[in-house]
């Protein structure tokens, strides 16, 4: 769909939000990144909690034929759209390496996996330590003896104010509002809306009320679980400050006003 075709009436939310936020390519590169570094060894299962529409667990199916996938998810409407999206995208063959599973994450039962992905956030939903060790020990629990649980976080001083940032893609523009942030509770509230070039507008096309976490209680709940070791992977910047896509193990990050880094936890 061209920029000028591109409306709030034809677009799919769930399209825009995989062309403006997900990027499964990048993310498979840091599962066998991690692995090489960690572990010295190439991983073959995975599971996707808060699957979504399970385009990792796609792109991770499609990079090998030994590849195997199992995307959990709560709600039974973006697993069906996530079956459809399977069915699309991958041969007979390959779909069969691909499991869903409608269940809780705290509680699902799995068959044993090198790493569990926890993506996008989403585990920022579980606002109190109670609930997210649980998730955590889940995790863990999932793992082979020597699987690592991957999952991403963000910070930076932007992230504590209200407010919105807009980004041009292909065709239209993402915009990430903070409604509300509460520095008592950690307590935060993020709409995701789309705007096009005709003026239309796609607004709340999807909100969070999450617990905005920071690394060091990520990394003490993770010990806590019974993970052996947590490291923090910090993104590099270009000449300019940006970041540049590339991730290396860190016990300094920069004191910026965005951030997203990824944590690896071992069993």
């Amino acid at each position: 769909m061209g920029k000028r075709k591109r409306t709030a009436a034809k677009s799919d939310r769930h399209d825009l939000y995989e062309r403006s936020v997900q990027e499964p390519s990048a993310d498979c590169d840091f599962i066998e990144q991690a692995w090489k570094e960690i572990r010295g060894r190439r991983p073959r299962r995975i599971r996707e909690d808060f699957c979504g529409t399970s385009i990792m667990a796609i792109e991770w199916v499609k990079r090998n034929k030994n590849n195997r996938a199992i995307g959990v998810d709560l709600d039974p409407d973006v697993l069906g759209i996530a079956r459809r999206r399977i069915n699309r995208r991958l041969k007979d063959k390959d779909r069969k390496r691909i499991q869903l599973i409608q269940a809780d994450v705290t509680t699902v039962e799995t068959d044993p996996v090198d790493t569990v992905m926890a993506t996008n956030f989403s585990y920022y939903i579980f606002k109190t330590r109670a609930i997210l060790k649980k998730y955590f020990k889940n995790a863990y629990r999932a793992l082979k003896d020597d699987g690592i649980f991957i999952l991403d976080c963000y910070g930076g001083s932007d992230s504590f104010l209200e407010g919105e940032e807009e980004r041009d893609i292909d065709g239209f523009e993402y915009v990430w509002d903070t409604e509300y942030y509460n520095p008592i509770t950690g307590d935060v509230i993020n709409h995701i809306h789309f705007r096009f070039p005709d003026g239309t507008e796609m607004t709340e096309a999807f909100t969070y009320e999450w617990r905005l976490w920071t690394i060091p209680e990520l990394s003490e709940l993770l010990k806590e679980a019974g993970f052996s070791r947590v490291d923090v992977y910090w993104e590099g910047s270009d000449e300019d400050g940006d970041g540049n896509g590339e991730y290396t193990v860190s016990t300094r990050g920069e004191a910026c006003a965005g951030w997203v880094a990824y944590l690896a936890a071992a069993r």
